[in-house]
């Protein structure tokens, strides 16, 4: 079965071949792009650590987390992370890349507890909906001390 994006395009294409017209054009809902609402959201979040005022905005009523450490809704979220950044004022979350593919949005991030910290290479996952951010999974791994080859983890 073709990714999404890989079926969007040949139905398109096959729009187009078929019909003899323009290009088939899949409208979006209306509102901010998601890959602007996850960076606005996580640099609040994660950069400034006003968590509960991010979450405010940003995240919509109902909200599901895949993260097996912490339970589902916003609530319980915004009270980890803000525990979190009680216990280490010194932590970064540094956005290295964003990948967007409609209303999925992917951070690869180097989060690191404070100075001293190694950090953790983490992939963090969010499904938009009506501009607002409606689940979110990640995938965290640490970052080694050496490595099988020269490359870095970001």
């Amino acid at each position: 079965m073709p990714h999404p994006s890989t079926r969007r395009f040949i139905l398109a294409t096959m729009g187009l071949a078929v019909a003899g017209a323009a290009p088939v054009i899949q409208a979006r809902a209306e509102g901010p792009e998601p890959k602007s609402v996850v960076v606005e959201f996580y640099r609040m979040a994660f950069e400034q650590h006003r968590v509960k005022e991010a979450f405010d905005r940003y995240v919509g009523p109902q909200y599901i987390q895949h993260n097996p450490m912490v339970p589902d809704g916003a609530e319980a979220t915004i009270s980890f992370l803000s525990e979190r950044f009680r216990k280490n004022p010194q932590a970064t979350n540094a956005i290295k890349r964003v990948i967007a593919d409609g209303d999925l949005v992917a951070l690869h991030v180097l989060s690191t507890s404070g100075p001293g910290d190694r950090g953790r290479a983490i992939v963090d996952i969010f499904r938009v909906a009506d501009g607002k951010i409606v689940e979110h999974w990640d995938v965290i791994q640490p970052a080694p001390e050496t490595a099988a080859n020269p490359n870095t983890m970001f």
